[in-house]
């Protein structure tokens, strides 16, 4: 049951998995408090031609801040505008990646009592390659409201780094709110970057945990993940500083999204909810009740009627049939702070009494906590250096195999020692290796996908060339050896690792397996991580790694 740990970290998120091209949509980011930092938007032309800043008149309760952009020059008057008008742009998230043939959808509210003549283009990063434009005319007073205006671009060229501009030759004042540009071939049309997306659907996750480790705690519990917030219309969303990770997200990327990816890449989704505890500060177990009744809220909104309060809501974002979910972490790498034990013990009796079938995950890391409390499977985190992962291989070879016991859920694994790299082989073979061992303990480890056919392990590392016997027995069917193949992962060097320029330099390569039987011999090369898959009559498969 191998799958995803997904957090907020790096832009992973916002500027990553989620395709909003605009980075700071709603002005937000600069906080509440007007005039407000505006970054990573800038102005077109200088202040004797316009006046940008931001007030608080925005048509959207949770989010007040909008853009105030006033526009001194003119056509033909004692200011001129520069040429192509004054304005804003956006460069997105170090640039926007704008490709030929593609349409993308611009979505923005707009008001003026004035007349107004906007021009929307996608253009390179110095504004001198035009790749899309579209413009917006109306009379005075016809968007004296706030008004949503769509428009569709389709670019006429290819600039990876491009920026979306906004710009007018005509005097007046104009307030913009919610920009939003998303490329209209998302994954599924979800609102997913289709090739990213595309390449975690081909890894086959079983599971996504999400929205993250601590980015759902947060330094301060006041800039923690909160989920309520993070649902309904995307414009109405607040968004939030994320200050674990120090940067802003609008949170388009939210929990109904979340859950909307597990089910489009056939996962289960593993939600991970704050247990009123951050870095910094934590809730008396005597007033969490609230904290609680927010996660079961949030279960709510999962499986209840389209015609409920929550499942209305589910309903009205495009999902009226329930979600599914089988799996809730409480809190995360927190069971040595004070309130832990005590405001775990609320939630669990809590769900286990409304949602009996949900498997409840407790943030004990054996390692630096003591499991005295009940629960369903167990966390277990690893970071460490890639030669030490080679020998975490046995972690738990010496685990108790209780029958009534929680397995071990391995969320998070990851070598980062001094070869890693941008993500070298030597890493990749480290990290297999440490999942060959969950493999052959799954009856211990919930992570591993099904018991392994050997009882032998062979040395996980080496230099030289091993050559084996294969028997296996037990099968229904016999081997189509036409069918069967071998799959290995190798590279000259153990430090090659991909990169844009060289995106398959390290890549698995498949073979027909030309000796496949129930009896072989086969030949494993040095440093390599090697697959034989044997395909049997009908529609049976039997792999071994």
């Amino acid at each position: 049951m191998f799958g995803i740990f997904f957090e907020e970290i790096n832009h992973a998120g916002a500027g990553g998995l989620w395709a909003e091209l605009v980075s700071n949509r709603g002005f937000e980011a600069g906080g509440s408090t007007t005039p407000s930092n505006i970054d990573p938007w800038s102005i077109i032309g200088n202040e004797t031609n316009i006046i940008v800043g931001t007030d608080r008149t925005s048509c959207f309760s949770q989010n007040k801040v909008a853009l105030r952009m006033e526009v001194l020059c003119d056509i033909g008057g004692s200011i001129t505008c520069p040429t192509g008008g004054a304005g804003i742009y956006n460069p997105g998230y170090w640039g926007m990646n704008i490709e030929q043939g593609k349409t993308y959808k611009l979505t923005m509210y707009v008001r003026s009592m004035d007349a107004v003549n906007l021009s929307v283009s996608l253009t390179s990063s110095d504004g001198l390659q035009n790749l899309a434009t579209a413009n917006i005319v109306t009379a005075a007073l016809d968007i004296a409201n706030w008004t949503k205006v769509e428009l569709l671009l389709e670019a006429e060229g290819t600039n990876v780094n491009s920026r979306l501009q906004i710009t007018t030759a005509q005097k007046g004042i104009i307030w913009l709110d919610q920009v939003s540009l998303m490329p209209l071939d998302t994954y599924k049309g979800h609102g997913f970057r289709a090739g990213l997306v595309s390449m975690l659907a081909d890894l086959k996750p079983r599971f996504i945990r999400f929205p993250g480790g601590s980015y759902v705690e947060g330094e301060w519990l006041r800039n923690a993940f909160r989920w309520r917030e993070t649902v309904g219309p995307w414009e109405e969303r607040p968004g939030h500083f994320g200050d674990v990770w120090k940067y802003w997200t609008d949170d388009g990327l939210g929990y109904y999204e979340f859950l909307q990816l597990a089910e489009d890449l056939g996962a289960s989704p593993v939600w991970v909810i704050n247990n009123g505890i951050s870095h910094n500060d934590q809730v008396d177990t005597s007033t969490i009740p609230a904290f609680v009744q927010d996660a079961l809220d949030s279960m709510n909104l999962l499986e209840s009627d389209p015609d409920s309060k929550w499942g209305s809501v589910r309903a009205s974002m495009g999902h009226p049939e329930p979600f599914e979910l089988k799996y809730v972490a409480l809190g995360n790498q927190d069971c040595w702070k004070k309130n832990y034990r005590g405001n775990y013990l609320k939630f669990y009796y809590a769900i286990k009494a409304a949602y009996p079938d949900i498997q409840l995950v407790s943030i004990v890391m054996v390692l630096l906590c003591k499991l005295d409390h009940p629960a369903d499977l167990y966390d277990f985190h690893l970071y460490t250096s890639g030669n030490d992962m080679f020998t975490r291989a046995h972690q738990f070879d010496r685990t108790s195999r209780s029958s009534t016991g929680p397995k071990a859920f391995v969320s998070e694994y990851l070598d980062h020692g001094s070869n890693v790299g941008q993500g070298t082989f030597f890493s990749a073979l480290a990290q297999a290796g440490f999942l060959i061992g969950l493999e052959i303990n799954s009856d211990v480890v919930e992570m591993a996908s099904n018991a392994p056919l050997f009882d032998q392990r062979l040395p996980i590392l080496g230099g030289d060339n091993v050559n084996l016997k294969i028997a296996v027995s037990g099968l229904q069917n016999v081997v189509n050896s036409s069918g069967s193949t071998t799959t290995v992962l190798t590279s000259k060097n153990l430090m090659d690792e991909n990169s844009f320029k060289e995106p398959n330099k390290v890549a698995p390569l498949q073979n027909m397996l030309q000796n496949a039987g129930t009896n072989m011999d086969v030949v494993i090369v040095p440093h390599s991580l090697t697959s034989f898959d044997l395909a049997l009559s009908e529609t049976n498969y039997w792999s071994a790694i």
